[in-house]
């Protein structure tokens, strides 16, 4: 169990980190940078970013000579092998300083450079006696994740698959609104309320994991405020990590659809239906059915399907749902 940082309710703008030369600072090794246009011409006009470049704010400079992850032994080591530099203990110490500080600045997400000894999250190269492993984590990264368990952390080249890169964004909004419940003073209530809204996101993502979930809060007057926070939000980020599937949206949809049986709309029904089938056959992108169930609960004031979090997960200028 993981403890959840417990703030205000943030009326600030969605604070993202990111590794500084994904945003176009030219801090690689080499001078130059790794600009990605997702981030800069789409989503950075609706976030604020945290730039940090560990390499720099640990003095290698600009240019530098390259480093790389080195296993001797049981030891994982960061050597600069042109000049047979060792930066461990240098870059550890700077990641766990910097990912305290970050964990101070209200942060809802992290993009990192990938393959980066520093930043990369995912398949680092290892350098080892017998050959080069791709199973390693950049030193940074690491310690950032240690520090803030719960913080949506995604790759910054895994960001052109579209359905990762909905995902990370979905859990960015998420881990706001969860940061937004936690606030001092929060309520059994606000939990119920809460829970209410989010609960066909959560299913869409896993179904076993949001009805677990909602098991806890039916206990929750049982479990002390602070573990109770803990687990709720350990167990509500967890699921939003899982991917939610084709499959899953269907049968969310398919639920959304059972709330408006009663109403006297043959025709509008029919639609949704057909809807439904076109995007489980790959015809139309989640975003046809889903604007269509939204306006058949507005026409029929369906307002337990509006207020859910699942018609909006982000903001529609971000076009996400028209790509998967």
């Amino acid at each position: 169990m993981t403890a959840i940082d417990i703030r205000p309710v943030d009326t600030d703008p969605i604070r993202i980190g990111v590794s500084s030369c994904v945003i176009g600072e030219e801090v690689r090794w080499n001078g130059g940078h790794s600009r990605q246009r997702y981030l800069t011409d789409m989503l950075g006009r609706l976030v604020e970013y945290v730039p940090v470049c560990p390499e720099v704010e640990v003095g290698m400079g600009v240019p530098r000579p390259t480093v790389r992850l080195v296993r001797e032994g049981d030891e994982l080591r960061m050597i600069d092998p042109k000049n047979e530099v060792d930066w461990t203990s240098s870059m550890q110490r700077l990641s766990r300083t910097r990912s305290s500080e970050l964990a101070d600045e209200g942060l809802h997400g992290f993009v990192l450079k990938k393959d980066s000894p520093t930043c990369g999250v995912f398949r680092v190269r290892i350098y080892t006696d017998s050959g080069v492993e791709r199973n390693g984590q950049g030193l940074f990264a690491t310690a950032l994740i240690q520090r803030m368990p719960h913080l949506p952390v995604e790759e910054e080249g895994r960001l052109n698959d579209a359905r990762i890169r909905e995902n990370f964004v979905e859990r960015v909004f998420a881990y706001r609104r969860l940061n937004d419940l936690f606030r001092p003073r929060w309520t059994l209530g606000d939990v119920v309320a809460f829970h209410t809204r989010e609960k066909l996101l959560l299913r869409a993502h896993d179904e076993r994991g949001y009805r677990e979930l909602g098991r806890l809060v039916a206990n929750s007057k049982n479990v002390p405020r602070a573990a109770f926070a803990d687990d709720y939000a350990d167990r509500f980020m967890a699921i939003m990590r899982r991917p939610a599937t084709v499959a899953k949206h269907a049968n969310v949809l398919q639920h959304m659809l059972a709330f408006l049986r009663w109403a006297d709309d043959d025709v509008g029904r029919a639609e949704m239906h057909d809807a439904i089938a076109d995007y489980r056959a790959g015809l139309v992108p989640l975003v046809v059915p889903v604007t269509l169930v939204q306006h058949l609960a507005r026409r029929h004031d369906q307002q337990i399907l509006l207020d859910s979090s699942y018609l909006s997960p982000h903001p529609k200028e971000l076009m996400l749902r028209n790509h998967v």
